[in-house]
């Protein structure tokens, strides 16, 4: 059976045919460099000594100019995001520069000792700390609504697609509360640009003109004006990376201490700011699950479901510390049929 043509990457060769003399790469040496959970995909092409990255994002499900936007923001505040080096919104393609061809995941799953891991780390922590004084002028609310409404995917893709189970009216009231509760805590907190996706899929091994090591910044067009612990919480739980929580608390100690230093509204004392990521991690754990379960049963990327059970360690993690989340974990506990689960509360 003849494949079908693939009209999108026609009409990216030809958008690209014209600005080849201008930017000096080879259009034949075009290649595909990535692809992500959306319809957004990459491809690489030479330039000499150097490589350019071509964003293909198909409109109507695509649009490029959230990532404009945010990528001006960044770059206004001394965050190592692509250069747009030309851009056509309307047919959505965009001529990037190129931050490297390894992400921290890539690196970290090669084998990488801990000394570098180190120093790659401690360098994220200081991006993170300048995104987050970028401007958020432009950036839509990370609200009551939409969080609220992230969570919704947990209870239909994860316990009743993935778990195929079924929630009784109890444990309907419960999950309502139990959102409930960590939606008020995280609007508490102070507003900051929010990454979404901070985590090792989405930093480069990088280099900026000095030629000295600066991790790149990537897929950040979902952006949000929302809650200061969103960030650390993603980097620190790493649903493609599993961090033991000695690290967690290393990273986390090293980035408030980064934030207060720089006039972040951080908490001033480390054991709330602890707490609130932590919930704020909770939240975006239960909604990773929902969304990982969505993308195997729906859109058939069943790779997505490899990355479910340290999800779900993650979940646990921060569930069995708490007195408040203590009817979650029971829950948890049925949905994988374990033996009810004992922990330190507070």
């Amino acid at each position: 059976m003849q494949s079908s043509p693939d009209i999108r990457l026609t009409l990216l060769k030809q958008w690209l045919q014209p600005l080849a003399p201008r930017h000096g790469f080879d259009p034949d040496s075009l290649a595909p460099a990535s692809s992500d959970a959306s319809f957004r995909r990459y491809f690489r092409l030479q330039a000499g000594e150097r490589s350019l990255i071509v964003m293909d994002a198909p409109p109507p499900q695509e649009d490029c100019r959230p990532f404009v936007h945010v990528a001006g923001l960044l770059a206004n505040a001394g965050v190592h995001v692509p250069a747009i080096l030309e851009k056509d919104l309307d047919q959505g393609l965009l001529l990037l520069s190129d931050l490297g061809k390894y992400t921290y995941y890539q690196a970290i799953r090669q084998g990488l000792g801990d000394a570098a891991l180190q120093v790659m780390y401690r360098q994220a922590l200081q991006e993170l700390v300048k995104a987050q004084q970028a401007s958020t002028q432009g950036l839509p609310s990370y609200d009551r609504e939409r969080l609220l409404q992230e969570l919704t995917v947990f209870p239909e893709w994860y316990v009743r697609t993935h778990c195929g189970k079924t929630l009784d009216a109890q444990e309907e009231a419960m999950l309502a509360q139990c959102f409930a509760t960590l939606v008020e805590d995280n609007l508490r907190q102070p507003n900051v640009l929010v990454l979404r996706d901070f985590h090792s899929p989405n930093l480069m091994l990088s280099a900026d003109e000095k030629g000295d090591f600066v991790p790149g910044v990537i897929d950040f067009q979902d952006a949000l004006a929302g809650p200061i612990t969103y960030d650390i919480a993603s980097l620190v739980m790493d649903a493609r990376t599993t961090w033991e929580e000695p690290q967690q608390l290393d990273w986390a100690i090293r980035y408030w201490e980064a934030a207060r230093a720089a006039g972040l509204p951080v908490a001033p004392d480390f054991g709330d700011f602890h707490r609130a990521y932590e919930w704020m991690g909770l939240q975006r754990n239960l909604r990773i699950l929902g969304v990982f379960a969505r993308l195997s049963h729906r859109d058939g990327k069943h790779g997505y479901l490899d990355h479910i059970p340290r999800v779900l360690a993650y979940t646990r993690q921060v569930a069995t510390r708490y007195n408040a989340f203590q009817p979650l974990v029971k829950l948890l506990d049925r949905l994988e049929d374990r033996a009810v689960s004992t922990g330190y509360t507070f």
